[in-house]
């Protein structure tokens, strides 16, 4: 399955549904994994992992 189809059915979800206090909630999980992701190898990673 492409990402591209997973955003389009969560964004089809989240409009026939109407649960647009999803969508904060959705944006930050992926923000933070983007963060986490790029931080790995890196020598922020021990102060990003304290954060949690």
């Amino acid at each position: 399955m492409s990402k591209m189809r997973v955003l389009s059915e969560l964004w089809q979800f989240l409009k026939e549904r109407k649960k647009w206090w999803l969508l904060p909630i959705v944006f930050f999980l992926i923000l933070l994994g983007g963060l986490i992701v790029l931080t790995q190898g890196s020598a922020l990673a021990p102060f990003i992992y304290a954060i949690f």
